[in-house]
C-alpha cells in the first residue's frame, strides 16, 4: 500500500523560532549563574517590537534586554533591510518571581513531604501535571523519522548558505517541508520538497528557485530517493521579501511539532523553550526520547513511542505507557517493566542523568530538540541499549 507522510521545519529566523531562541538564551544565562533556578520565560514579537515575560526565581542577575538583542542580531536580524533589527527594536521586559504555591510542590515533592521517600531524587516534585511523549524509529541513523530529519537538514542548510555568503541575498526567515512516500511501510522515494525563503527584492524567482535546488535541496536530499516525478516547490507564492516579525507575529512555544518528531508521534501539548528542567514538559519529554531511542537501539523494537504522565508536586510518574506498533520482539508489558527497572523517571533523577541543569538550550531552540547527534545532549545517547539487551537475554 502506498502512503505519504509530510513534516516541516523552519529556520532560526522564523518569528516563532526567534522567540524560542530568546527564551532559551535567557534560560541559559540564568542557569549559568544558578543551576537550580526556576524559570518560565516566554517572548512575543511583531514589527519592531519584542516582549519578554514570565517568571524566574533564584540567585542570578541577568540583563534580559541585552540577551535578547544579542540573540536577535546573531540570528541575522541586525539591520532594517531584513525587516527586523535587534539593535534598534523596542524591547519590553515583564518578568516576575515564580508563584509560591507552585514552588511548594516543586521544591519539596509529595513523596518527600509524606515521608514515603527519603533519597535526594525524591525531593523535587514535577513542576506541572501533563503527559509527554518520546519516539524513535529506524528510518535514519539518528533513529528519527526521515521526513522531519530531512526538513531540519534543509532548514539548517538554508541558514548555512546565507551565513557563509554563498547566497548573500537570503534573509533569516524560511520554512521547509518534505513528503516521504512509503510502500507497505518501506520508504521508496521523496515525493515533494517545499522550500520558502526570505530574499532581497532585487532577486528574481527563477534565480531563487535555481539556487535553492542547486545549493540547498540537492546537497541534502539523498539522490537515490529523487526521481523524475519528485516535486520541488520553491517560494510558491512567487515572492518572499517581507519576512520575520514584519511579515508575521512570533510567540514562544508555537512550533512544538517542529521541535519533536514532525507529527510522527503524539505530543502532550507542552512547549520546551524558556522552561527550566523541573518543568516536566521539557525534562520528561527528553527522558521519553532517551528511553525510546535506547529501546530501538537495543533491537527490542524497530519503532517505539513512550508516554510519561505526571501530577504537579509528585516525583514519580503517574503512568508509563509504551507502544511498538507491532515491531517489538517482546510484549509491551515486558517493555514497560524494563523501562521501570532501568530508567528513573523522577524529575531530579532525570535532571541528574541527562545533565539538564547546564546551559545548553539556545542551540536546541532551532532545528529540533530530538535527533540532535550534532550536539552533546545526553538524551541522544544509547548508553543503556546494551544493558537492555542483556536484561532480555538473561530473562530468556
Amino acid at each position: 500500500m502506498r502512503t505519504l507522510f509530510t513534516s516541516e521545519s523552519v529556520t532560526e529566523g522564523h518569528p516563532d523560532k526567534l522567540c524560542d531562541q530568546v527564551s532559551d538564551a535567557v534560560l541559559d544565562a540564568i542557569l549559568a549563574q544558578d543551576p537550580k533556578a526556576h524559570v518560565a520565560c516566554e517572548c512575543a514579537t511583531k514589527t519592531g517590537f519584542l516582549m519578554i515575560f514570565g517568571e524566574a526565581s533564584g540567585n542570578f542577575d541577568v540583563d534580559y534586554e541585552a540577551i535578547a538583542r544579542k540573540t536577535i542580531c546573531e540570528i541575522g536580524y541586525d539591520r532594517d533591510e531584513v525587516c527586523f533589527n535587534g539593535n534598534t527594536c523596542r524591547i519590553i521586559v515583564h518578568m516576575e518571581e515564580q508563584s509560591a504555591d507552585i514552588a511548594m510542590g516543586v521544591n519539596k515533592s509529595y513523596e518527600h513531604k509524606s515521608g514515603s521517600e527519603e533519597d535526594e531524587d525524591a525531593v523535587i516534585g514535577a513542576g506541572d501535571q501533563g503527559m509527554m511523549f518520546g519516539y524513535a524509529c529506524r528510518e535514519t541513523e539518528e533513529l528519527m523519522p526521515m521526513s522531519i530529519e530531512l526538513a531540519h537538514k534543509l532548514a539548517k542548510r538554508l541558514a548555512a548558505v546565507r551565513k557563509d555568503g554563498t547566497l548573500p541575498y537570503l534573509g533569516p526567515d524560511g520554512k521547509t517541508q518534505v513528503t516521504v512516500e512509503y510502500n507497505n511501510g518501506t520508504i521508496t522515494r521523496i515525493h515533494t520538497v517545499v522550500v520558502s525563503t526570505q530574499h532581497s527584492a532585487d532577486v528574481s524567482l527563477d534565480q531563487v528557485r535555481d539556487d535553492m535546488i542547486k545549493h540547498v535541496i540537492k546537497p541534502v536530499i539523498p539522490e537515490d530517493l529523487i526521481d523524475e516525478d519528485t516535486k520541488f516547490f520553491v517560494n510558491p507564492t512567487g515572492r518572499f521579501v517581507i519576512g520575520g516579525p514584519l511579515g508575521d507575529s512570533g510567540l514562544t512555544g508555537r512550533k512544538i511539532i517542529v521541535d519533536t518528531y514532525g507529527g510522527h508521534s503524539a505530543h502532550g501539548g507542552g512547549a520546551f523553550s524558556g522552561k527550566d528542567p523541573t518543568k516536566v514538559d521539557r525534562s520528561a519529554a527528553y527522558m521519553a526520547r532517551y528511553i525510546a531511542k535506547n529501546i530501538v537501539a537495543a533491537g527490542i523494537a524497530d519503532e517505539c513511542e513512550v508516554q510519561l504522565a505526571y501530577a504537579i508536586g509528585v516525583a514519580e510518574p503517574v503512568s508509563v505507557r509504551v507502544d511498538t506498533f507491532g515491531t517489538g520482539i517482546i510484549d509491551r508489558q515486558r517493555i514497560a517493566e524494563l523501562i521501570r527497572e532501568h530508567f528513573d523517571m523522577r524529575p531530579a533523577a532525570i535532571i541528574r542523568k541527562l545533565r539538564l541543569d547546564r546551559p545548553q538550550y539556545r542551540q536546541l531552540a532551532a532545528y529540533g530538540h530530538m535527533g540532535r547527534t550534532d550536539l552533546d545532549v545526553m538524551w541522544e545517547k544509547t548508553d543503556i541499549a546494551e544493558e537492555l539487551r542483556q536484561a532480555i537475554s538473561v530473562a530468556d
